[in-house]
Formats: C-alpha cells, structure tokens, sequence
C-alpha cells in the first residue's frame, strides 16, 4: 500500500515524545486515507487515489520539518512546565523549611556575610528558574513561534536546566555546612533534601531529552 509505506517512512523520520508522534502519524494516515477515498470515488483505481493523495500531501523532505518543529516544540513545553513548576516550587520547600524548622547555625554566633549572600543567589537562581519556563512556555506557545526559532530555543533552555544541577549543589553544600540540623530536625531537613533532588532529577531527565531531540531532528 502507498499509504502505508509513506506513513511508515514519516515515523521513521520524526523524532520526538513518543505519544504525540504516534498521535501525529496517526492524524496525517487518516487525511491521506480520506483523501484516496474522495478520489477513488472520483473514479480512480485504489493504487493511482493513494498515490495522488500522497504526492498532493507533499513528499516526506517537505512535510516532515512541520512536524518536525512541531514535536520539538511540544518536549519544549513539557521542559517549560518543569521549570515553572520546579523551581519555584523547591524555593517554597526551603522556605518553609528554615522557618519551621530552622537549624543550628553550626555554632557560629553570627553567621560569616557570605552565607546570606549564597542564599540569597539561591533563593534567585531557583525563582529565576520559574521564570524562564514560563517564558519558554510563552516562546514555543501558539503565538510565540512565528520566528520559528523552535530548536534554538529548546537547546537554550535545556542548556540551561542542565547546568542548573552543579550550580544548585555548589550553592547548597556551603549553606548545609553552615547550618546542619540536628536532633528532631534531621528528618523533615533530609526529607526536603530528598524531595529537592527528585525534581532536580526530574529538571534533567527532560533537559537531557530536550538535547537529545535538537541533535538528532532534522534541520527545518
């Protein structure tokens, strides 16, 4: 079958969150089916209305960088909903936890100035965080991609949200050291570590997906 071989191919060719590739395909099989079925109403042999449908549908070197963009566009607001949600979310986390469960400041009577200056960078880095998610959600939105700068801007915040792992640790490891709890507060303080690098892991997982895709599609 016509169809089949050119739909087989287009798969073949796209790469992407699985789910929304499989739904893409799925969409262009049927308009080319529908399409045959209208010609072959017209008169002509199944063969010939499959293969006018698939050269009136374009070939796949014209078709597939639209979907192409497409799917990089979607991991692209999947990763801009991570960010949204992540970092603000750890901030929140922390916030919280300093204030009911504040620790012992490691027997400093006054803590050295560098100490609030790296929690404050923090507390910026994690709410700067949410910010370019949103603005990711913004750019690779309906409306935000008439540059068509969609793989540029992938790669960017990707880029991004992978560098924020050793940046985040780097920060953390001086303020833990600077202010360990002890006794009953171990625990809801190792909970929010625990809870912390779980998004941190999730940050990643689609950050490393985000690059992976920009190197291996297509250029449109």
């Amino acid at each position: 079958m016509v169809i089949d071989g050119y739909v087989t191919e287009l798969e073949r060719v796209l790469v992407g969150p699985p789910r929304v590739k499989r739904d893409m395909v799925v969409e262009a099989r049927d308009s080319l089916l529908d399409a045959a079925e209208a010609l072959q109403a017209r008169g002509l042999s199944r063969e010939e209305a499959e293969r006018r449908a698939v050269a009136e549908f374009g070939t796949i070197e014209e078709v597939a960088p639209g979907y192409q963009e497409e799917l990089t566009a979607c991991a692209g607001r999947r990763l801009g909903w991570v960010l949204l949600l992540v970092g603000p979310l750890t901030w929140l986390l922390w916030w919280g936890i300093w204030r009911v469960f504040p620790g012992d400041a490691g027997g400093w009577t006054q803590p050295p100035e560098w100490y609030a200056v790296v929690a404050r960078v923090l507390d910026g880095t994690q709410l700067f965080t949410g910010a370019v998610g949103g603005v990711l959600l913004l750019a690779l939105g309906r409306f935000g991609r008439t540059v068509r700068r969609t793989r540029l801007v992938t790669r960017a915040a990707a880029i991004y949200a992978k560098a924020l792992l050793p940046v985040t640790l780097g920060l953390c490891v001086p303020l833990l050291y600077g202010a360990g709890p002890v006794g009953a507060h171990m625990l809801p303080w190792a909970v929010a570590a625990v809870v912390s690098l779980l998004l941190l892991g999730v940050q990643m997982r689609h950050a490393v997906r985000c690059l992976r895709l920009v190197r291996l599609a297509p250029a449109a």
